[in-house]
């Protein structure tokens, strides 16, 4: 490159070279120089964020008279000039225009700074490209114009806020995809008897459906937990500019730029009713990661489950049959393996360890501010858009087309020597467990073992001394479905 690729950009620590064709100014040049971390960039949520806020300011700090008219290389421009271009730059960047500019690692200095300074630089020269001049002549001037009455301390958790709240109906939505589409099974499932497990070891039957019910319910759960905590995140303390104490900002612009931000995006937001804890406390944030975390327990579990009831085929459960989406090895013909059960835990685990970080980063703040705010922003994101993108492909690569093996379900419980449990309100526990120990030492059926000492009167009902009828043992066992209803099944009988 030669010097023409270059511009000269000058701030309080002295002049830098910044890319001629950059947006983004000198303050950013020295974050991307100063922190390449990861390679990774802002999510698109917080580029969107941060840039709604600087729209709202400068319609708000317009409308209460704080522009004034400018002259710059003699050319003049009015407030209402001014305050405009920053409203049409800064919807350039919540659209999604100018992604490329934002360039700052996520692990970078406290607060947020960087980012900030960011929007700052690419929203003055669009906004000054606008008004008909050149990048880095700054027609627009990026603290005084654009960060007017703002704080990176104030826009940044306002930011982050904004931010998940966006994603919040898309988040929700892919959940509730999910649900439905567990619940579909549920209903295709529910006349498939098998094998109750617990402690993965036989129990009483269950019916396949009631197992996908409770997953559904478990995700409708998680998903009111996650609706529940974002309500947190709708108070917004933007107006508490550095510490809290709303220096610089006009008396009425917190309450202006919350609703001004609410009515141009949509999205319900509420006032602050203290700045200071505002500033000072993540908690919010924390709340809703860990809303997230608990979301990604349940799925890992269900995942597991489905590892299990499709485990084998030959040599496993196999009561349910996922689709093929690909070949499950590179030297085992034929294998096909759980891959998007798979791909949820691993995705699950992640939301976690990013959890883990926002929780550390959230008790790392001290006095008037959290200067773990970019980390929290970026694992935050990062939470919801791998959420989001896994939940989608395993419900529609997985959940819906899955099946069930109703031969292989019902096969196992024939063999299942627990379903003595139903005999207890008539021959107790101890004669029950030693029907067990008989049955399985000899893989007898528990059915016809039972009736066989019935039929001999070597079966006793439980608190009389008289012979258990092989007619209460029928009613019991012989409809095993009765059993995934609850309540007391047959057998169950007077005197004489």
């Amino acid at each position: 490159m030669t010097t023409k690729d270059f511009r000269k950009e000058k701030d309080s620590l002295g002049e830098l070279q910044v890319p001629a064709s950059a947006l983004y100014g000198v303050q950013t040049q020295r974050a991307v120089e100063n922190f390449p971390i990861s390679g990774l960039r802002p999510w698109r949520a917080f580029i969107w964020s941060v840039a709604a806020v600087k729209r709202a300011a400068s319609i708000v700090n317009f409308e209460l008279g704080l522009f004034n008219d400018r002259e710059v290389d003699g050319k003049k421009f009015t407030a209402k000039q001014l305050s405009d271009a920053i409203v049409q730059a800064a919807t350039e960047v919540m659209d999604g225009k100018w992604d490329t500019e934002f360039m700052v690692d996520p692990f970078q200095a406290g607060a947020g700074t960087s980012h900030n300074m960011n929007a700052n630089e690419v929203i003055a020269n669009r906004a000054s490209q606008i008004l008909g001049g050149g990048i880095g002549k700054y027609y627009v001037h990026p603290n005084d114009h654009v960060n007017m009455a703002q704080s990176t301390n104030d826009v940044i958790p306002t930011s982050i806020r904004l931010g998940a709240l966006w994603r919040l109906d898309e988040l929700l939505a892919s959940l509730r995809n999910l649900q439905s589409a567990l619940e579909a099974k549920a209903k295709e499932f529910d006349d498939v008897v098998k094998s109750g497990r617990t402690h993965l070891q036989d129990a009483v039957p269950v019916r396949l459906g009631q197992e996908f019910g409770a997953y559904a319910k478990a995700i409708e759960r998680d998903s009111e937990r996650i609706r529940r905590s974002a309500e947190g995140l709708r108070r917004l303390g933007i107006g508490g500019t550095a510490v809290g104490s709303g220096l610089n900002a006009h008396p009425e612009y917190h309450p202006r730029i919350v609703k001004t931000l609410s009515s141009m995006t949509g999205i319900e937001l509420q006032t602050s009713d203290n700045l200071f804890e505002s500033m000072q406390s993540m908690a919010d944030a924390a709340d809703f990661s860990a809303s997230l975390r608990t979301l990604a327990l349940t799925l890992i579990r269900i995942a597991n489950d489905f590892r299990l009831l499709s485990s084998g085929p030959s040599t496993g459960l196999d009561e349910i049959r996922l689709p093929a989406v690909q070949p499950g090895s590179s030297i085992m013909p034929g294998k096909v393996n759980p891959v998007l059960a798979e791909m949820l835990d691993q995705a699950m685990f992640h939301v976690i360890g990013c959890d883990t970080t926002v929780a550390m980063a959230v008790q790392a703040g001290q006095l008037e501010l959290n200067v773990m705010m970019p980390i929290i922003a970026h694992n935050l994101f990062e939470m919801m858009q791998v959420v989001i993108g896994s939940v989608n492909a395993f419900t529609e690569r997985a959940v819906k087309g899955l099946t069930a093996n109703k031969e292989k379900a019902e096969g196992w419980l024939s063999k299942n020597a627990i379903i003595v449990t139903a005999l207890n309100p008539v021959i107790g526990y101890s004669q029950g467990a030693a029907l067990v120990k008989e049955a399985i030492a000899n893989n007898a059926s528990i059915k016809e073992l039972a009736l066989e000492k019935a039929k001999a009167g070597a079966l006793k009902h439980r608190d009389e001394d008289r012979p258990v009828k092989p007619e209460e043992i029928e009613a019991a066992l012989n409809d095993l479905k009765k059993l995934t209803d609850g309540g007391i099944v047959g057998g169950v009988s007077g005197g004489g």
